[in-house]
């Protein structure tokens, strides 16, 4: 078995892979660039995008990427996102317990078990659950239509329904075939492979996920409030875990693993902070709230967050959140035309970006051919916040943005 480590956004690395391996890498769209080497026969240049953690192929190639952030950070980030108000987020981290491992799919996999076991400590969730079922005797509900359909005029057989107390719930079944996901996945340690092992035996009573399916329906409540944690993080891995790519044509090799996007989470991240810090300023958020271009309504514009009034009717300012890093010459100016057409689309006087990293926490841009009758033209703000802050010097800087998007909605 081959391995493979690269960095988030590093530069390419020349690898020694089958041509099967490295058509399987390509075709799987995981990595940004995977094309073969023309300097070195037999090898392939190989170069990590935005989705960090690990896979492995069916041939038996695994490749890591490593995040540019440490991992405890990008675990809160991931932890503030699912659930803002968790009270289950270390204390001292302000985040979720990785444990001491430093690489992604090792960290979420002790994660996700800790969880598990905290949620199973007073015992397996159980509740009620609609079974039905063909019977030799008659229990709860008689099924009409099934009885006379397929047994008609024969007794027994009987067609019944009636409601099972059991442990075979929504709940179980996300956490069972979470624990299943991360027993496949590589880098698992093995003392932690061991404590998962643990709780698939203590979810044995949940019926398995069939892969592909939506996940169960399950809502919190006062009865699942000690799995709520863990449900978190286990919908994280089932939903974060990639799909089985298959490259096109009569290539039988798979890429499977669990990845995380660091664009969508640094998104996730920033607007739902944003969102819980504007409620305190008696405004609403929307995330990623539709709208079109054009007047005939064609080409439809989505931005990341748009702040509303109270009532959640008006408008009145809008932010999108990038996953970049200030360059030499700047940050990209493609941005900021996204801002203004989002700016002019909404009516509004100001529009907000806000970068993974920057030189300056806060910089404007004031368009020309904009100003109006109080002398002052549109303004197109960047913010930047530092990954490598404490979790509540991030939050902090998003309170600071969040203080400045409710100032300007209340002088429109």
């Amino acid at each position: 078995m081959s391995e493979v480590s690269l960095r988030e956004y590093g530069p390419a690395v020349s690898v020694r892979l089958s041509s099967e391996a490295g058509r399987a890498l390509a075709a799987s769209g995981i990595l940004q660039s995977a094309v073969p080497d023309p300097g070195r026969e037999g090898h392939w240049l190989l170069r990590a995008g935005s989705r960090v953690g690990a896979v492995r192929t069916s041939g038996g190639t695994v490749v890591r990427i490593v995040p540019k952030t440490p991992v405890t950070r990008l675990f809160f980030l991931l932890g503030f996102s699912l659930d803002p108000a968790a009270a289950w987020r270390d204390s001292k981290e302000g985040s979720v317990d990785t444990g001491a491992y430093d690489d992604v799919v090792p960290a979420l996999a002790h994660a996700v078990e800790r969880q598990i076991d905290g949620a199973l400590r007073q015992g397996v969730l159980q509740g009620y659950r609609e079974v039905q079922e063909t019977a030799l005797v008659m229990r709860g509900r008689l099924r009409e239509a099934e009885q006379i359909r397929r047994h008609f005029g024969r007794t027994p057989p009987v067609e019944i329904a009636y409601d099972a107390y059991t442990a075979d719930t929504a709940e179980n079944r996300i956490l069972r075939a979470a624990t299943e996901r991360l027993l496949r996945l590589p880098d698992v340690p093995g003392a932690v492979r061991r404590r998962l092992a643990h709780q698939r035996v203590r979810l044995c009573d949940a019926q398995p996920l069939i892969r592909g399916q939506e996940l169960p329906y399950w809502q919190p409540s006062r009865l699942n409030a000690r799995y709520v944690p863990a449900l978190r993080l286990a919908e994280a891995v089932l939903r974060g875990t990639s799909p089985e790519h298959r490259p096109a044509g009569a290539d039988p090799l798979t890429v499977d693993g669990f990845l995380l996007d660091m664009n969508k989470l640094f998104e996730d991240f920033v607007t739902v902070a944003l969102r819980e810090a504007l409620r305190e300023h008696g405004l609403t958020a929307r995330l990623q709230d539709p709208h079109h271009l054009d007047m005939a309504r064609l080409v439809r514009i989505r931005p990341d967050l748009v702040v509303r009034s109270g009532d959640g009717r008006t408008p009145l300012a809008v932010v999108d959140a990038k996953y970049k890093v200030e360059k030499g010459d700047g940050l990209p100016h493609a941005d900021l035309y996204q801002a203004l057409t989002y700016a002019t689309v909404l009516g509004l006087r100001e529009a907000h970006l806000v970068y993974a990293a920057g030189r300056r926490p806060e910089r404007f841009h004031e368009v020309r051919g904009t100003v109006g009758r109080d002398g002052r033209g549109m303004r197109l703000y960047q913010h930047s916040l530092d990954l490598s802050r404490e979790p509540a010097q991030l939050l902090t800087s998003l309170r600071q943005i969040a203080g400045r998007l409710a100032g300007d909605a209340g002088h429109m």
